[in-house]
């Protein structure tokens, strides 16, 4: 996908990830799902995460339950937990995010009109 002849190598290797992602058939793991599998591995409960974390129990439950997508400021947490930074976190985020929005019903945004630099 060379969409941006002059594109960065950082918007080259965005455009790379998302052509991956279009053909990857299983949906990414969300940061709740691998928060969830580190629990149990850990033997931890989600109110002694909490805890650790100093943010509520409801929190922790509705990003492991899937009806939280992951802030900065708990990559922040998670990654001074875990004890390997944001970043992954986030990028998880991210990378699950893009996934989704390259699988949903897109019929809506084909009215918008694109401005005449990005055509």
């Amino acid at each position: 996908m060379n969409t941006f002849p002059n594109a960065s190598p950082r918007e080259k290797e965005y455009a790379s990830r998302e052509d991956q992602l279009r053909r990857r058939i299983a949906r990414p793991l969300s940061p709740g799902q691998v928060v969830a599998g580190l629990l149990e591995e850990m033997e931890l409960s989600q109110t002694e995460l909490a805890a650790r974390l100093r943010v509520s129990r409801a929190t922790v439950n509705e990003l492991v339950n899937e009806r939280r997508g992951l802030s900065a400021d708990m990559a922040h947490r998670l990654g001074r937990f875990f004890g390997n930074g944001p970043a992954p976190w986030l990028r998880m985020q991210d990378t699950l995010d893009l996934w989704d929005a390259l699988r949903m019903d897109t019929s809506t945004y084909d009215a918008i009109e694109p401005h005449a630099m990005a055509a």
